[in-house]
């Protein structure tokens, strides 16, 4: 892949992306597990409650890592856009609009997650509801946010699939990666699809969820380290 002299080259791009595949893993891993696995207990709203106002800081920083993980979403779209336009213009600018498209929902989505803050933070416009019902509307709120996050893995997971089928095109990454994300891709649609569709089998797909984490690990630990391969 020959770069214009005042352009950054391939490789560039192909790190860049790296560290930005890293941030999304990291900031993901932490705003999902750490934050809303420890704070958002299911089934039981009062426990929630309890523990969204004695971490409540913790539940800021679990919107801003979300946040930062999507800018970082769209920036990667551009960055796999111009990697693989060589191989299909048409389908590399499939994949960034499946990936924005995600991100946006997602972003939207956050408003689900911020809202459950705001009726435990705003005594006045909440005064009319007892206890027992606010409860359950910050509990309403938050799986709409986790439902929410369903519906951005179907644009995601469309997304991964056109990618998977150009990196195999390419040969500039590993074809191990793109049939990696064929398959990340196939585990995405499938337990969203399942979340609205088959809801009491959506639990029986959430092993699989292993699949998408190594293959997208590895093809970041590949991008940072190695980055691309010259153009046959």
């Amino acid at each position: 892949m020959t770069a214009h002299p005042t352009h950054p080259s391939p490789l560039v791009h192909a790190r860049i992306a790296g560290l930005l595949y890293l941030i999304i893993i990291v900031f993901g891993i932490f705003s999902e597990v750490f934050v809303r696995g420890s704070l958002i207990v299911t089934g039981d709203a009062a426990a929630t409650v309890t523990n969204i106002l004695a971490s409540e800081w913790m539940f800021r920083i679990g919107f801003a890592a979300d946040a930062i993980m999507l800018l970082s979403d769209v920036a990667i779209a551009v960055l796999f856009y111009v990697l693989l336009k060589p191989v299909s213009r048409l389908l590399s600018l499939a994949a960034a609009a499946f990936r924005m498209t995600q991100a946006a929902v997602l972003g939207i989505n956050l408003l689900n997650y911020y809202a459950a803050l705001l009726l435990l933070n705003d005594s006045g416009s909440t005064a009319a509801f007892e206890t027992d019902q606010l409860h359950a509307l910050v509990m309403l709120f938050l799986d709409m946010h986790r439902h929410g996050y369903d519906i951005g893995l179907i644009f995601f997971g469309l997304s991964s699939l056109i990618l998977g089928h150009l990196i195999v095109r390419s040969k500039y990454f590993p074809g191990i990666f793109g049939w990696g994300l064929i398959a990340a891709a196939t585990v995405y649609l499938a337990g969203s699809f399942a979340r609205f569709l088959v809801p009491e089998y959506a639990s029986r797909i959430e092993p699989a969820y292993v699949v998408p984490f190594i293959t997208e690990s590895s093809f970041c630990l590949w991008l940072l380290l190695k980055g691309v391969r010259n153009r046959p």
